[in-house]
């Protein structure tokens, strides 16, 4: 999409030296591919969508436009762990004016932060979605005279993407609110469904879109079938035992986690397990022992992951298959970037793509359930906290949990970040019901075409890197000469041919 020089308040005077810029606040003494175009780009007042390999720098665009703009610079995260991680790198880079607002300070932290923001000493907030729900946070911010909104992880505002959190659609809502800043929309991975849907969603107005190639050419990619789970996850356990370390192995469920680290150490390779059910400190403490290079292996679930960056990855191997090929191409890129050969495997059965759809066509709606629900909301006439709710349906606490969550996927229900619910709408209850129920379908419908994608890669007989990047719209024509489907026939000689 063509740039636009629109006169906006967030506009840039004259043209800065980006270059300049960039080795003045970041010691950068040039600038990598997209980086300057994006910079550039924002200073103009437009939206700006980048899609980059994680390393590349795409927190750098956010830092040197957000410095050359008057204002301050908003930065959403979805996780407290890579707020963190954000603000770390920028103070180890000189950048001091950079502060966090979540849901672990303290009343006084908070207040103190956001009189701060209010008083524009801070040039970079950074912030989970759900916090914008907060008026008081929002008033501040607008008080501030934010400059620059920044949307980090930005797939997950799509639903054709993977780590869908429904805290993210709000956010169109508090960029109006805000005035409309430029919006820098940052992604690792998104297939072009993906981007369509970040644009739409965000409410992004003729947005400069930066794709990078997609092409990891230092992966070798391999899909190994087998008829038994014995016989794939034997094979599995010898191929990890031989296999050059540090590496990671993604499995579906909490018990395989649990199982196979188990073996693993078995066998005396050092493993460790990750997955969402832990506690958040024993997960921390296990995703640093991995990142320090104390424990070889680590076995884990798709809670694995997002804004892990360890250059020394030597492979990704999958036990089951992602849900999505999106999801697939996001974890097999967290091996090999430090430009050394790396390889990612998928141990694939035709019947695990069965037990995912058993997983996908799962989630319905109890319509008993959800009407009570519904029919309190409606009642109430207002907001209500989940005691109140559980208290007047006569659902269990970790029942309406999970009803809530899917009733605010489809857009039902807001959930505010103090925990209140209420109605996102008005209509009558019978409407709102078949509303919920027919977007319910449609989101069930999407996880049903990106798992046939998926199946479409693990039993492809082409080249399994031109399947990948053309998925992500790159032009690419195999053999690669680095997967299963083209071993043998070195890429250049198959093209000289």
């Amino acid at each position: 999409m063509s740039s636009t020089n629109r006169e906006t308040p967030y506009t840039t005077k004259s043209t800065p030296d980006v270059t300049a810029a960039a080795r003045k606040l970041l010691g950068f003494m040039s600038l990598r591919r997209g980086q300057g175009e994006a910079i550039r780009s924002l200073l103009r007042g437009q939206d700006t969508l980048v899609v980059q390999p994680t390393g590349y720098g795409k927190s750098a665009i956010y830092q040197i436009a957000g410095a050359l703009l008057p204002g301050s610079t908003v930065v959403v995260s979805p996780l407290i762990a890579l707020q963190k991680d954000q603000a770390e790198a920028m103070e180890s880079a000189g950048v001091k004016d950079a502060a966090v607002v979540n849901s672990t300070m303290s009343a006084g932290e908070r207040r103190e932060t956001l009189e701060r923001i209010e008083g524009g000493e801070v040039e970079y907030v950074l912030l989970a979605p759900e916090q914008l729900k907060k008026e008081e946070t929002l008033e501040r911010l607008q008080q501030a005279g934010i400059s620059l909104f920044a949307v980090d992880e930005a797939h997950c505002i799509s639903q054709w993407g993977h780590d869908f959190r429904p805290d993210y659609l709000d956010l169109a809502q508090a960029v109006a609110a805000l005035g409309h800043p430029p919006v820098l929309a940052m992604t690792a991975t998104a297939s072009p469904e993906v981007r369509d849907d970040i644009i739409q969603r965000l409410g992004l107005r003729d947005p400069r879109v930066i794709v990078h190639r997609f092409d990891r050419p230092n992966i070798s990619l391999r899909v190994d079938v087998f008829s038994t789970a014995e016989e794939k996850f034997d094979a599995l356990l010898r191929r990890v035992e031989f296999a050059e370390k540090p590496g990671i192995i993604y499995v579906a469920t909490h018990r395989a986690v649990e199982s196979l680290s188990a073996d693993l150490n078995a066998r005396g390779v050092q493993a460790v397990g990750y997955h969402g059910g832990m506690k958040a400190k024993d997960r921390d403490a296990i995703q640093n022992a991995f990142m320090e290079g104390e424990t070889d292996v680590i076995v884990a679930t798709n809670a694995f992951g997002m804004g892990v960056d360890k250059p020394d990855i030597r492979f990704v191997y999958h036990a089951d298959p992602s849900d999505s090929v999106d999801a697939y191409y996001q974890e097999i890129g967290r091996g090999g970037r430090d430009g050394k050969p790396a390889e990612a495997v998928l141990f694939y059965r035709a019947q695990d793509i069965n037990a995912q759809r058993y997983k996908t066509g799962g989630g319905t709606f109890d319509s008993a359930e959800m009407e009570a629900v519904m029919r309190a909301l409606d009642e109430g006439g207002g907001a209500m906290t989940a005691d109140d709710l559980a208290t007047g349906t006569g659902l269990a606490k970790r029942k309406l949990a999970n009803l809530l969550h899917k009733l605010e996927e489809v857009r039902a229900v807001r959930l505010r970040a103090g925990g209140d619910v209420l109605l996102a709408t008005r209509k009558p209850l019978p409407e709102l019901m078949q509303t919920a129920a027919e977007r319910q379908e449609e989101q069930k419908e999407i996880r049903r075409e990106r798992l046939r994608q998926m199946q479409q890669y693990a039993e492809g007989r082409g080249c399994r890197r031109e399947f990948l990047l053309r998925y992500f719209g790159d032009d690419y024509a195999g053999p690669c000469g680095n997967c299963d489907r083209c071993e043998g026939l070195p890429a250049h000689l198959a093209r000289a041919a």
